[in-house]
């Protein structure tokens, strides 16, 4: 079937035909969707002070983009420094290795995964910032798998582990029964061999073309993809930016429909390498019994099932049951993975007298006045890399990984909202925090509640752990006592940040 250098074109059926721009398409899955510290490979750049926190965690972990050529086209890859195994995340028809390590949903996992050998991320010829393919034309699915051996090649790589994500199955499976001698293991993450098969549940293919190219570029479909994925306007805007540096509108509208019509299931039987398929049991857009026959037609194959809805294998809160799996694949045991518990400073901002105002003015200027409040929070967020984790009503709790930011940001949302007639009060603690789906607790969230309490108009009341940290920042602080936090043992020192 594919002997040759068969071309994957779509035959022009019906999934090539569905590929409008109904927003109707995108509303309806919108619908069912809310029901439902290591080297580097290569010399890195030492600017990393000044780069964005996930930028400068990812040029620690990864080498520079480097380019490896697939017949007279370079390949763009990044790896991290080298270990006991090779391990290549082959991307499906769109992606960038410049930005997706770099994105914070994938942290979790690519610490890990690289706990178990050097993690290669490459992007194929046409998408992200490898070359495009001859103008007008679609790859073959010989050029997508030819891409791998010019990437190990160019890190001189002997074999490899390939993890496949849900697309990307028929490359990963071509080359491991292609090249079985460089292929030490295959992982197949929420995959399929047939397009075509009849769903039972969730949206057709038409619908899911239709809706994605309508979406394209906003990050929402990603977020429809993987449900239980923790989300708010920073991971969205994340999500969109790598979505249009890997393809744009019209790549994406081919890619898929030619990816519709890719029937593979006479591939697999000539894989004979170790094979492991995940695939998560609730996925309402590529069934489980999907994945069990892709695991079906490899001999020797192995299927889990794993409690989940998303496609994504590698983003929180999935990530560390599927990796689990992965390691003990591997390394023949299940390592313990920790739940996610980070340092971090935790701000909570409130109107003072929020009630008598809105009575004052009346509920239209009152919520007009919360629509410019909550603009201005989040806009002094983003300047200072925190990130929004809740708001109700007139309160913001947010997160940040720099104490000093997170002081300098209350100060600048204080002041800003001054200009509009608004006195907001300000507490914030430096602690361990737990991190749950897209919430986090734990008692250090629990502590900056209690210093936020006690402010008063226009306060940024820290604790005295948080001033400890800041100790030759310029900033000053006003002592207010100690205090005893309710439901925290002992006394509490805090401070208020001087007016300048």
């Amino acid at each position: 079937m594919f002997a040759g250098k068969a071309t994957l074109r779509p035959s022009g059926g019906r999934f090539g035909e569905s590929l409008s721009r109904d927003s109707d398409v995108a509303q309806t899955l919108r619908h069912s969707h809310a029901n439902a510290a290591v080297a580097p490979a290569h010399e890195p750049l030492h600017d990393t002070e000044t780069r964005p926190r996930s930028s400068a965690y990812a040029y620690a972990m990864f080498s520079e983009t480097r380019y490896a050529l697939n017949g007279d086209l370079r390949v763009a890859y990044r790896a991290s420094r080298e270990g006991p195994r090779d391990i290549v995340l082959v991307p499906a028809w769109f992606s960038n290795c410049e930005d997706l390590p770099e994105q914070p949903s994938l942290r979790g996992w690519v610490e890990a995964m690289t706990s178990l050998g050097r993690l290669i991320f490459f992007d194929q010829p046409g998408s992200g910032v490898s070359d495009p393919v001859t103008s007008g034309a679609l790859p073959t699915l010989e050029l997508w798998a030819d891409s791998i051996t010019a990437v190990l090649d160019d890190l001189g790589s002997r074999e490899a582990v390939l993890v496949a994500m849900s697309g990307a199955l028929a490359t990963g499976a071509l080359f491991a029964a292609t090249h079985p001698s460089r292929t030490s293991g295959l992982v197949v993450l929420e995959s399929f061999a047939d397009p075509m098969a009849e769903r039972t549940q969730g949206p057709t293919a038409e619908e899911m073309i239709a809706a994605t190219v309508t979406m394209w570029g906003t990050g929402e479909m990603l977020h429809v993809l993987n449900p239980d994925m923790p989300w708010n306007e920073e991971i969205r805007a994340a999500w969109a930016r790598y979505e249009r540096l890997g393809a744009s509108p019209g790549t994406a509208a081919r890619m898929m429909s030619l990816l519709a019509e890719m029937d593979v299931r006479a591939l697999l039987p000539t894989v004979r390498v170790p094979t492991l398929v995940l695939h998560h049991t609730d996925d309402p857009f590529f069934p489980p019994e999907w994945g069990k026959d892709v695991a079906d037609g490899i001999a020797g194959a192995k299927y889990v099932g794993l409690p989940g809805r998303s496609v994504f294998h590698f983003v929180e809160p999935d990530w560390r049951a599927s990796f689990q799996e992965v390691a003990e694949f591997l390394t023949g045991h299940q390592p313990e993975v920790a739940d996610d518990r980070v340092l971090a400073t935790v701000l909570f901002t409130d109107i003072v007298d929020s009630t008598r105002r809105a009575a004052e003015i009346g509920d239209r200027d009152w919520h007009a006045l919360l629509d410019a409040h909550d603009a201005i929070v989040r806009a002094q967020l983003n300047r200072f890399r925190g990130r929004e984790v809740n708001t109700s009503g007139d309160g913001f709790l947010a997160m940040f990984d720099g104490p000093q930011r997170a002081i300098r940001c209350a100060m600048a949302i204080r002041d800003a909202l001054q200009t509009l007639g608004i006195e907001v009060r300000a507490g914030l603690h430096t602690g361990e925090c737990e991190v749950r789906g897209d919430d986090i607790g734990g008692i250090g969230v629990h502590i900056g509640a209690r210093v936020s309490a006690l402010a008063g108009a226009n306060d940024v009341l820290v604790s005295s752990t948080l001033r400890d940290l800041v100790i030759g920042s310029g900033l000053e602080f006003e002592e207010r006592g100690a205090h005893e936090l309710k439901g925290v043992l002992g006394e509490w020192h805090l401070f208020a940040v001087a007016c300048p």
